[in-house]
């Protein structure tokens, strides 16, 4: 068994695991302070047992219908350990695709195959250096006195893409495909069903409830939008211009 030290969201998480995988997919996420500070500093504590792994199994699929690997199926009930535990600390997991611009933070978000990836590289191709992949799948979103952030994690979708920051979300974006460009504001009302649908829903009550009162933040600081795009590059112009006016 070995132990991971991490530091994910700014978040001290240290990992037991068994498999060289996890190794692999946190190695931008390891913590930079000496075991012995890390020890006493601690905010996840996490380790999977057999009844973790047993559960988790049926969840996970294969293109080719096959058994998963042992170190995948190790890796998401880590995932979902963590998940688990985020909102205790304000936190709390979104699916979507989260790109900063000169520091800013936008989060695309949509049901899966709609095109938040690709509409994401259309960004990282327009803006060039001022772009930062934050994550590519499952970014944490953390909220604190200081605002709201969106923050890389481990598990950034099949291409590997994100970085190990935090930086302030400064607009929520609902993907739709269209056939042509255009962006418009969304109100806190319309946009929390859809926000509900791409979070990570604790089981525990308590951290479902405290989930929700976070996304009513999130609702109410950070600007939200509804885009129509195609996949043409002018739509990352569009959604750029619309979400900075």
């Amino acid at each position: 068994m070995g132990v991971l030290n991490t530091n994910i969201a700014k978040l001290n998480i240290r990992i037991s695991h068994e498999y060289a995988y996890i190794e692999r997919i946190c190695r931008r996420y390891l913590s930079s302070i000496d075991a012995a500070e890390f020890e006493k500093s601690i905010d996840i504590d996490v380790s999977v047992s057999e009844e973790d792994l047993v559960a988790e199994k049926p969840l996970l699929s294969t293109a080719n219908g096959s058994e998963p690997h042992p170190a995948m199926v190790e890796a998401m009930a880590i995932f979902r350990k963590i998940a688990e535990a985020l909102p205790d600390f304000d936190c709390f997991l979104m699916h979507g695709s989260a790109v900063a611009v000169d520091g800013q933070g936008y989060m695309f978000t949509a049901p899966s195959g709609t095109g938040k990836s690709t509409h994401v590289s259309l960004w990282r191709e327009r803006f060039g250096e001022r772009a930062v992949m934050v994550n590519d799948d499952k970014p944490f979103i953390r909220l604190s006195d200081g605002g709201i952030f969106v923050c890389g994690s481990p598990w950034n979708g099949k291409h590997g893409l994100g970085d190990n920051i935090c930086v302030p979300l400064k607009a929520i974006c609902f993907l739709n495909r269209g056939e042509g460009n255009s962006i418009s504001p969304v109100t806190q009302h319309d946009a929390f069903p859809s926000l509900l649908r791409q979070i990570y829903r604790p089981a525990d009550p308590a951290a479902l409830e405290k989930t929700i009162r976070l996304i009513d933040r999130v609702s109410t600081e950070t600007g939200l939008y509804k885009l129509y795009c195609n996949m043409e590059p002018e739509a990352a112009a569009v959604s750029y211009a619309g979400m900075n006016c």
